[in-house]
């Protein structure tokens, strides 16, 4: 188990460090909405890449995130129950949430993501939109949907190894010494 919670930690570590990384587009997203207005309202000029460009980090933003989200404890949950559980019932309800819901959810994103994928390399896809942006910007957005599945599904693992640690009494002394981020 100490070796599960040492995996755990590590991969942790990793989608910290991609959800950190990704925080950055929301900036950069600011200053090319910015950019847009001015050049549209201040100088008449205006492309249609570079405004679909707010949308695609946006949409980065939104998919590579939400493994950070769940490793952060950040997202969405109906805590009308769950706030008031010992911490053992709420490492149970943690691990069959992940193992019964986000782990089938996110296998199913992948596997159901990969032929679109494919198919949008393969046929090198552009933007529908004329002066839009081009191959291979939009085959990589689409890669984000299977690579949005592997970090949800990582994620969902660690949750389960750290609640399935804490339901065996097997201490977490590997999670506490090496927190990613400041804290779990």
């Amino acid at each position: 188990m100490r070796l599960a919670l040492k995996w755990a930690d590590a991969a942790e570590r990793a989608i910290v460090r991609i959800g950190e990384a990704v925080a950055w587009l929301t900036f950069l997203m600011a200053a090319v909405t910015c950019a847009v207005a001015v050049l549209r309202y201040g100088f008449n000029l205006g492309w249609i890449w570079l405004q679909e460009t707010i949308t695609w980090m946006h949409a980065a933003v939104f998919l590579l995130a939400a493994g950070y989200t769940l490793a952060r404890d950040e997202h969405v949950r109906v805590d009308i129950f769950y706030r008031d559980m010992s911490p053992r019932r709420q490492a149970l309800v943690n691990l069959c949430g992940c193992a019964v819901f986000l782990l089938p959810l996110s296998v199913s994103l992948v596997a159901v993501s990969l032929d679109y994928v494919q198919t949008s390399w393969l046929i090198q896809e552009s933007s529908r939109e004329a002066g839009g942006l081009i191959f291979p910007f939009p085959s990589l957005l689409k890669t984000l949907l299977p690579l949005t599945g592997v970090l949800l599904a990582l994620q969902a693992c660690v949750v389960c190894v750290r609640s399935a640690a804490l339901l065996l009494g097997v201490p977490a002394q590997a999670a506490k010494e090496n927190p990613p981020g400041g804290g779990a």
